[in-house]
């Protein structure tokens, strides 16, 4: 294990105010989103849209990495260039994903396992000779009546941490990512109870398993009441909330907290982020970035649905997205920055922007 090179890696992940792009959704899950809007759910169009993705020009002044899926790090653009190739050039660091799905935890009701540690081994060092510089391992908790049990969380913990141990070993930073969701009718103050819950566990799994913490991405929930819940609460509250359980739990040695999107939309991703730079962000011991799939991802595919020639407009405003959560980091987004992409992106400008491209 070349310590020097996962600490470099890790900190080039979270440099310069970037964030990451979440682009590794499953087969089924994109085809979910597809047949949402109507897509058709084929290898091509899944191909033709992460195409769309990677080629988004000047994408690197914002991300600096992009998480692959399995099916989309051997896939190539219509040149016949490597995404990954792709991305290298653009100056984004590829990644993988390489849990293999969330299954149901026996003897634990409603609570689930992610799977996919036999044979990790060997595809980590496939996926380093390929390129990939880091790694991605999804965890899910889930709050509701009993629920989380501690089993559950002591068996993704150490299923974390034992993934993470094989990355480093690998030469791969490892995303360490357990997801308190989203789902239910909980309270803010409950989350931030389970999540600081978890977050103890896992760090303590980490350790137990030799993991360099140094060399990882911590890739957590935001503290959100759940989606049902009658009492939604302020920007400044999740503010508060999240970066309190986050200081009491996670090691200063740790370079970066990317946060999830979980289901958030776009701007309110974005001004939660905000909020957290702008009062934390000078003083907090680690990065406060973003590894946002869905919150910078969703309104391109809108955008595209399936039709190549919506490709520069969709474009536009995955960059414009991804600029915003850039300002975010700063502590500079604002809701005007949502007007003036809706001028840029109106379809006369698109229109003049591709005539003088052409």
């Amino acid at each position: 294990m070349n310590k020097q090179a996962l600490i470099d890696t890790a900190q080039a992940m979270v440099a310069n105010d970037k964030g990451l792009l979440a682009m590794d959704e499953s087969d089924p899950t994109c085809n979910k989103r597809f047949a949402a809007l109507g897509i058709p759910q084929t290898v091509e169009a899944r191909r033709a849209y992460r195409e769309l993705l990677v080629t988004t020009p000047d994408l690197g002044e914002a991300i600096s990495g992009a998480i692959l899926y399995d099916e989309t790090i051997r896939q190539r653009t219509k040149e016949g260039k490597l995404f990954l190739e792709e991305l290298t050039d653009a100056g984004i660091i590829p990644g993988i994903k390489v849990d293999m799905g969330a299954k149901d935890l026996a003897g634990h009701p409603g609570e689930r396992i992610t799977e996919g540690l036999d044979g990790l081994r060997d595809r980590l060092a496939e996926y380093a000779g390929m390129g990939a510089r880091f790694a991605k391992w999804r965890a899910v908790i889930a709050i509701g009546t009993d629920l989380p049990s501690r089993g559950c969380v002591e068996a993704n913990a150490q299923a974390l941490a034992r993934y993470a141990a094989l990355c480093q070993e690998a030469g791969l930073v490892p995303i360490v990512e357990p997801e308190v969701l989203m789902d239910g009718d909980h309270t803010l103050e409950l989350c931030a109870e389970v999540t600081e819950e978890v977050l103890r566990i896992v760090f303590d799994q980490l350790n137990e398993q030799g993991v360099l913490l140094e060399g990882i991405i911590l890739k957590p929930n935001m503290v959100l009441p759940g989606l049902k819940s009658p009492r939604q609460a302020s920007v400044e509250a999740v503010t508060e909330a999240t970066v309190n359980v986050l200081l009491r739990t996670v090691p200063a040695a740790v370079p970066g907290v990317a946060f999830l999107s979980g289901g958030q939309s776009a701007e309110l991703a974005s001004a939660r982020l905000n909020a957290m730079n702008a009062r934390y962000g000078a003083r907090a011991p680690w990065a406060l970035a973003f590894s946002f799939a869905r919150a910078i991802q969703q309104p391109a595919l809108e955008a595209w649905h399936g039709d190549d020639a919506n490709v520069l407009a969709a474009q536009r405003i995955l960059l414009h997205r991804a600029r915003c959560n850039r300002a975010a980091r700063r502590g500079e987004y604002t809701a005007a920055m949502e007007e003036e992409n809706n001028d840029r992106t109106a379809p006369d400008a698109v229109a003049d922007d591709t005539h003088k491209r052409s």
